[in-house]
């Protein structure tokens, strides 16, 4: 990337240090555009600074030692895919062309370098790195993939909706960008619909996979005749969210619902199955209409398919029953494992606030809280805590329950025992992730002479991923595993070279280091003089 002079970032690397010296002191890098922010002395070296510097362009000789110019460029390839390669070489010879060809090598310069045509080459890599950053800018061509991928932002936030994932705030930014309506008067419900079972022999539709696509159009092609809505397929179903009409409410979702039915079955010749939710008057609401309409559909077994299920015909009163849904136990187990004790008391008094001012029988309260307390089981039971740690002896899950009457009393209640699970989760996550260090430097210690140890191979045995691993390990022992693995290798060989009288090379493969030039290298570099000098002190 571009520095903030708006200079290409070049990384040289050459193991003669004359000609690096010579072609940083003979060209005008600012005046071409360019600022060598590094230089390298062999391959390995300048694949470690590529990887800290993010250089625009590596130029590079062919041959070095520990990994020569090829093999760099295919490293990079991998990992730094839009950096240009100029490899340098004294050999005018097509084998090496073809190779520098494979791994997208943009210049292929002769040694010895010429200034002129080094300048030349430059200047015509910083036209097509102009020309990329420029077409990476072009307002158009991102307005055009924005409107390319459309149909799918507004389908992932149609889901986030019916999860209860969407921020208030998101809400209010994106749902004019998806064309729903935020101030509608008669509020929303969402309601399901899918197929009963795969389409009978003889069937219009015989590819199962299909019949929610196809249901889909159906939907798109009817329902808009009775209600404005968002239709989506989400797992097996066809999901809709309708607006609705003050004056008629519900009522045109549920008639647009068995005409789909009906229409449906002709096409696919097989039964639906769908459900209809209770309005809510907030669209943040509709993740409880929609589940509500899940559980209507669970009532098409019992009373036919091929219609519409309206939730409030079998389950009366299900506007004032109280919903501990995924959002709320995301939100609940997020705050123990994360929040603090003050976010904590927020969280649940938030949960509680729902139902403060409405009269329900205490049964009701008691199975909202019931619902909170599986909740709380789930995040103990993964961190494996005892619920003698959080709840004392002897208890019992319904007697507890049973005995506290009023909400202030069980929220009172779960306050206390939601930090007390808090902060045996946050002891344990500490003491788990020194423990992962501690094993990880045990089986450093253990494997160290393996040349082949990686990060990798080392998390595969730990079964943890690198991205966390490298985190951990950083905080708790202020190292990268490289530089710790290539501190116990050299402290090591120290310890072998005024042991033993075992030659270098010897020494070299004792401690991991397979090509002995590299070990002489990597000791000089952290002792300042080579093994053999060290050992003549």
């Amino acid at each position: 990337m571009k520095n903030f002079m708006g200079l290409y970032r070049i990384l040289l690397a050459d193991d003669e240090e004359e000609i690096r010296e010579g072609i940083i002191k003979k060209i005008d890098w600012g005046n071409l555009g360019y600022t060598v922010v590094g230089d390298a002395e062999n391959g390995l070296d300048a694949l470690e600074k590529a990887e800290h510097l993010h250089p625009d362009v590596v130029m590079t000789d062919i041959k070095m030692p520990f990994m020569d110019g090829l093999e760099l460029g295919s490293r990079l390839r991998v990992s730094m895919p839009s950096t240009k390669l100029i490899i340098f070489s004294g050999f005018d010879d097509f084998e090496y062309a073809q190779k520098a060809i494979k791994i997208n090598v943009a210049e292929y310069v002769l040694k010895p370098i010429n200034a002129n045509e080094l300048t030349e080459t430059l200047k015509k890599m910083k036209q097509q790195l102009d020309s990329e950053f420029a077409e990476r800018r072009d307002v158009e061509m991102l307005r055009k993939s924005y409107m390319d991928s459309l149909p799918v932002l507004r389908e992932q936030f149609l889901v986030g909706l019916i999860e209860g994932r969407i921020s208030e705030e998101r809400m209010r930014a994106q749902a004019p960008l998806f064309q729903i309506n935020l101030l509608a008067e008669g509020g929303w419900a969402a309601a399901v619909v899918r197929a009963d079972c795969s389409p009978r022999d003889g069937a219009a539709l015989r590819e199962e996979e299909l019949i929610p696509i196809s249901l889909k159009r159906t939907v798109d092609d009817i329902l808009g005749n009775y209600c404005r809505f968002a239709g989506f397929l989400y797992s097996d179903c066809v999901t809709v969210i309708a607006e609705l009409d003050p004056k008629t409410g519900v009522v045109p979702l549920i008639n647009g619902m068995n005409e789909v039915c009906k229409y449906a079955e002709l096409v696919l010749g097989v039964k639906m199955l769908s459900g209809v939710g209770t309005p809510c008057s907030s669209l943040p609401d509709i993740r409880h209409s929609y589940r509500e309409a899940q559980n209507a559909m669970d009532y098409c077994a019992a009373m036919g398919a091929g219609k519409a299920i309206y939730i409030s015909d079998v389950e009366p009163e299900t506007s004032v029953k109280l919903q501990f849904d995924e959002h709320d136990e995301r939100d609940l187990s997020n705050a123990i494992k994360m929040g603090s004790e003050e976010e904590i008391r927020e969280k649940i008094g938030a949960l509680f606030a729902r139902f403060e001012s409405l009269l329900l029988p205490p049964n009701q309260y008691q199975i909202y809280l019931m619902e909170m307390m599986t909740s709380l089981l789930k995040v103990m039971h993964a961190y494996e805590l005892s619920t003698e740690e959080i709840f004392g002896e002897h208890f019992n899950y319904a007697n507890t329950i049973a005995a506290l009457r009023s909400p202030a009393e069980m929220k009172q209640w779960c306050i206390e025992c939601c930090i007390k699970i808090s902060a045996l989760v946050k002891h344990e996550r500490i003491h788990s992730t020194r423990v992962l260090a501690q094993n990880a430097k045990q089986y450093i210690a253990e494997n160290y002479q393996n040349s082949e140890l990686s990060v990798e191979s080392l998390c595969s045995f730990l079964h943890v991923s690198p991205t966390y691993f490298s985190t951990v390990f950083k905080r708790e022992t202020g190292m990268s595993f490289v530089a710790y693995l290539t501190e116990v290798r050299l402290q090591e060989a120290v310890s072998l070279l005024n042991t033993t009288n075992d030659k270098t090379y010897i020494i070299a493969g004792k401690v991991g280091y397979i090509e002995p030039n590299y070990f002489s290298y990597v000791f000089k570099k952290k002792f300042g003089v080579s093994p053999s000098k060290y050992r003549g002190q």
